[in-house]
């Protein structure tokens, strides 16, 4: 079981590019967080990530209440906002803009992406595309809270093939107005997001905490892939501590210590996030959702889930029924 693969797959993560900028000094653009645009760009999605590519040039990434210090985005890098914070790309760091909210909306009547000519016209000049994942957000995404603010991808060092270098050939391609260009680019900002978690996986430091760092570790992920593998299964402390080789005490602190949970509170969580999906059927009754994910009884399964996430299950699949569709809103990035 590729844990990580499960969790992108059961939190629906979709993707869309919105904006190819040619930008030329000085520039500044100055994104809003996307919880105030996120219902005319991704009404479908309970959260969404902004990301920007650099296909030439350079530029500098900062979020907007400078809370980390700016970084330098090279052609072929890709700078992640996971929380969605409000963020500004500039020719310059410390440089500061107001979005033009006019710019954000889905259009009906036109392709993906929108091109805009940006700057002061100077000679130095940085192309970058800007675009939206969504992704649900609860009932548990154990990804979100692994990662940090800002999230920067740089390109191989040895020049090897990397997600900017598909996204170039794309929007060569998306020139030509061809039939499909905005699915292949929603699909390769998915594969981007996956691969710039994959980049930022592999340079945590030996020492760091948290769950992609609780992937790496060999008992705690081995544990993590028993109960990806087989949700609905009987799971005990005692039971995956055997199948990892650690004793019931090492196991639970070894987990803890990476995840922040117990293994049987993770597994809960989890077990939610799936039942949260199949909610979303309307040809599934709510006891038959909780058989499914591993609860004895619909009352058991009622009070878990009121628990974790604050409504009844009932509740739940109202809600998510009625969620909102993409209103035309004037919403927007670069000025």
């Amino acid at each position: 079981m590729d844990v990580l693969s499960d969790v992108l797959r059961a939190v629906r993560l979709t993707g869309a590019i919105y904006f190819d900028i040619d930008a030329s000094s000085p520039w500044v653009g100055e994104s809003p967080g996307t919880a105030e645009i996120s219902a005319a760009v991704m009404p479908e999605a309970e959260h969404v990530i902004s990301f920007h590519a650099v296909i030439s040039g350079s530029c500098w990434a900062a979020l907007a209440d400078d809370s980390v210090p700016p970084v330098r985005v090279n052609a072929g890098d890709v700078v992640v906002f996971p929380g969605g914070s409000p963020n500004v790309m500039s020719s310059s760091p410390g440089a500061r803009g107001e979005p033009d909210m006019a710019m954000y909306y889905r259009p009906i009547d036109q392709h993906l992406p929108f091109t805009l000519i940006h700057g002061g016209g100077g000679d130095e000049r940085t192309r970058f595309i800007c675009g939206y994942l969504g992704c649900d957000a609860r009932p548990f995404n154990p990804l979100l809270a692994a990662l940090p603010p800002i999230l920067l991808a740089h390109k191989p060092a040895d020049g090897s093939g990397w997600v900017t270098d598909l996204f170039r050939l794309a929007m060569t391609e998306g020139g030509n107005r061809r039939a499909g260009g905005e699915t292949v680019l929603a699909k390769l900002s998915e594969l981007m997001f996956v691969e710039v978690v994959r980049d930022h996986l592999a340079t945590l430091p030996d020492d760091s905490r948290g769950w992609l760092s609780g992937l790496r570790d060999p008992q705690v992920g081995e544990a993590l892939r028993l109960m990806h593998a087989r949700p609905t299964e009987e799971w005990t402390l005692d039971r995956l501590a055997r199948h990892v080789g650690l004793s019931r005490t090492a196991f639970a602190g070894r987990f803890a210590h990476y995840v922040g949970v117990s293994p049987i509170q993770y597994l809960a969580r989890w077990r939610l996030q799936l039942a949260g999906r199949l909610l979303e059927r309307p040809d599934v009754s709510i006891a038959q959702v909780g058989a499914k994910v591993g609860y004895e009884s619909e009352a058991a399964f009622n009070r878990a889930f009121k628990k974790f996430v604050g409504v009844p299950p009932g509740t739940w699949r109202k809600a998510r029924s009625a969620l909102p569709k993409a209103q035309g809103l004037p919403l927007g990035v670069v000025q």
